[in-house]
């Protein structure tokens, strides 16, 4: 049986639901795209426990954090399920299957990619029911959508909770900021005295990466502008915030390791705007509220820019060829056609993004 919802069929619930396992362990602009789908199985089982069987930082995020997930159930790391991290301890995959197993969940749902690894690890959790993704080479669960690389990742994970009687509440993200949250980041970052705009110029995939000394002009023009810029990264971008803030030739404040990401939600919360490369802090921002300039490589805009324009402007490049070797580093739809190309090489796809488009963006966002 199936009701019809915003986003198609939905499937019939699942009586007596008291436990649900959400497999999720991924980075943070993945996690950020499953949340409606979170809010979507709270309301259809406001009753049962939910589960998020992630990682080590997302048990620090959603520690007194109001929202759909109950407790967070740390997955060890494995191939395709995700990477460990600095200084965690070994742990047994094994041993892990056997304490969920033990926590008798009724549903088990797998957003987390095509199925290759995770839907094994799903189905070793003894679950009533096991709905999620699957691609031609991983091993089907009770009920299943095809993944489909191009389409964007929260209707996708919607479609999945939908499969379970979870239908769609919202197709917009949203993160609830603590108290502790802004107190944090206003022990660190003091009153502001202008109001604040934040630049984050990093990404783990450099391919996503605008130049910093583009970044470095917007600082410019947005200080000048009148307001308080800082710029925000990991410890691992270092490199590039300090390359932005020697090119700004302006007063900004450079924001590396000083917050923790729950001190990084109240900052983005309080912030005016904030412009980042397509990368996890962008779609923190956007789920907590802030104004957004997204800057976007064309296949991510399809699978990730948020698709509203009242208070997010996604811009976008129309490069698909490797800077460096020419080769069509487009996706395909289907395996083994043109357009699955891959190279080694890593250049910025982005650089053709005019710091003039990303101004006005800027600009008209910022102006009441």
């Amino acid at each position: 049986m199936v009701t019809p919802s915003v986003l198609g069929p939905t499937a019939e619930r699942l009586p007596d639901v008291r436990r649900i396992a959400v497999l999720r362990a991924n980075a943070l602009g993945d996690f950020i795209f499953a949340l409606p789908a979170l809010d979507a199985l709270r309301s259809a089982y406001p009753s049962a426990e939910i589960v998020l069987l992630g990682a080590p930082w997302h048990a620090k995020l959603w520690r007194d954090r109001p929202g759909p997930v109950d407790r967070v159930l740390v997955v060890p790391p494995a191939a395709g399920i995700r990477t460990p991290e600095p200084g965690e301890p070994e742990s047994s995959m094994d041993d892990f299957v056997a304490a969920a197993a033990g926590a008798e969940f009724d549903l088990a749902v797998q957003i987390h990619g095509g199925g290759a690894n995770s839907n094994p690890l799903i189905g070793r959790l003894g679950a009533r029911l096991a709905v999620g993704l699957r691609t031609d080479d991983a091993p089907p669960l009770d009920r299943w959508l095809r993944y489909v690389y191009y389409q964007h990742e929260v209707i996708r994970y919607l479609e999945v909770v939908a499969l379970a009687g979870a239908p769609a509440t919202t197709i917009t993200p949203t993160l609830a900021v603590t108290d502790a949250d802004r107190a944090e980041a206003a022990q660190v970052l003091g009153p502001a005295s202008r109001p604040r705009v934040a630049l984050h110029p990093g990404a783990t995939d450099t391919r996503r990466r605008w130049p910093a000394e583009r970044f470095a002009e917007v600082a410019r023009a947005l200080h000048e502008d009148g307001y308080e810029v800082l710029v925000t990264g990991t410890p691992s971008e270092q490199e590039v915030v300090d390359r932005v803030v020697a090119a700004a030739q302006v007063p900004v404040r450079p924001q590396v390791g000083t917050l923790s990401l729950g001190g990084l939600v109240g900052c983005y919360a309080d912030c005016a705007l904030v412009v980042s490369n397509d990368t996890g802090p962008l779609h923190l921002a956007a789920a907590v509220g802030a104004p957004t300039v997204g800057i976007f490589w064309v296949g991510n805009l399809i699978n990730g820019a948020s698709p509203l324009r009242g208070r997010h402007r996604p811009i976008s490049s129309w490069t698909v060829h490797c800077p460096v070797c020419g080769v069509d580093c487009t996706p395909g739809i289907y395996p083994h056609r043109p357009g699955d190309g891959e190279c080694p090489h890593r250049d910025s796809f982005v650089t053709d993004v005019p710091v003039i488009e990303v101004l006005e963006a800027a600009r008209e966002l910022l102006t009441p």
